[in-house]
């Protein structure tokens, strides 16, 4: 890889990192203010309902697309972002200022959506989704939800090919579903949009074929939730916001459900060793993910970080001393 792809992939990491210890610092927090979201936690059957809404949500937003209400959905993300901001902020600085600061989100993302605002907003919805689902999803239900995921997603993505057009869709809608990573310190996201849109705005032959180009482009870099920036010789690559948050709940659940003590550390007072391992295990798949990617071409990112997730917890686990049936909270079942 050259320098380009080396900050790329660095800059993908910090934002895995930051959702990552911003879940684990909110874990608590969310906790002690009462946002656990399930009353039975411990319900697999949890996970197959909220698999579910997300196979209704695709077929919701495809349609969308089809019928160009695109903005509808842009509008619903960015009230969306704004809420998890709120639930985020609510726990660390008084109501008033919270919700100020969580206006600030969703105005910040509608008017001025450069790069570095969508991956804030990112970061910041990431932590708070993951943090939620952590303490509503015990491990058991966490480990079926992201194994499940990643076989859809593998199958949305290799198979049925649905994910393009999803991806495609929301591409051009600058909203946090799709972290955007630039290769260049120069690289403006407004700014490349705004010439992709002159020049297929130009019209006769060559505009036409600038904007095919692009659109094909497009699509190729939608197979899947990352794209290799030396196979299109681009500034920048994107990544769904999804493949941060999923395995990021295998680490909150199992830093708040599984009971092996916790590694000391005064602001992650949730850390276990389990959690860490997963950490660890996230990045591994984030590694793997991203050398795939990085040789020309894209791959569904959910196998290898939910994998990662949960082969690191399991790990984790079972060296602090937890049997592997309590590490699957498969306890009440055996």
């Amino acid at each position: 890889m050259n320098s380009r792809a080396y900050r790329g992939v660095a800059l993908a990491a910090l934002i895995f990192l930051l959702v990552q210890l911003g879940a684990l610092a909110l874990v608590p927090t969310f906790d002690a203010a009462g946002y656990q979201t399930i009353e039975d936690t411990s319900d697999p059957t949890n996970s197959l309902l909220y698999i579910g809404a997300i196979l209704v949500m695709t077929a919701l937003m495809l349609a969308a697309f089809k019928y160009n209400l695109d903005q509808l959905i842009r509008g619903i993300i960015i009230l969306t972002s704004g809420m998890l901001a709120w639930y985020v902020f609510s726990v660390a600085v008084p109501s008033v200022v919270a919700i100020g600061l969580a206006a600030l989100v969703s105005l910040s993302l509608l008017l001025y959506p450069e790069w570095y605002v969508i991956d804030t907003a990112g970061v910041v919805m990431g932590a708070g989704a993951a943090g939620l689902f952590g303490i509503s999803f015990d491990v058991l239900p966490t480990i079926v939800l992201l194994t499940l995921l990643a076989v859809y997603d593998a199958i949305s993505v290799y198979g049925t090919e649905h994910m393009l057009d999803l991806a495609e869709g929301v591409m051009d809608l600058n909203i946090p579903v799709v972290l955007v990573i630039p290769l260049t310190l120069s690289y403006s996201l407004l700014k490349d949009q705004k010439e992709a849109e002159t020049a297929a705005a130009d019209g006769g032959p060559e505009g036409v074929d600038e904007a095919a180009e692009s659109d094909a482009e497009t699509e190729s870099e939608s197979r899947g939730e990352a794209v290799s920036p030396e196979a299109s010789e681009r500034d920048v690559f994107f990544i769904g916001l999804g493949d941060a948050v999923m395995p990021t709940v295998m680490v909150a659940s199992g830093a708040f459900f599984l009971d092996a003590g916790n590694l000391g550390f005064s602001l992650l007072p949730a850390l276990n060793l389990a959690a860490l391992l997963s950490m660890v295990g996230t990045f591994l798949g984030l590694g793997v993910l991203l050398w795939m990617v990085m040789k020309g071409r894209a791959h569904a990112g959910l196998p290898l970080l939910n994998g990662g997730a949960i082969g690191g917890y399991l790990l984790g686990a079972v060296l602090s001393g937890v049997s592997l049936v309590q590490a699957l909270g498969l306890g009440p079942y055996l």
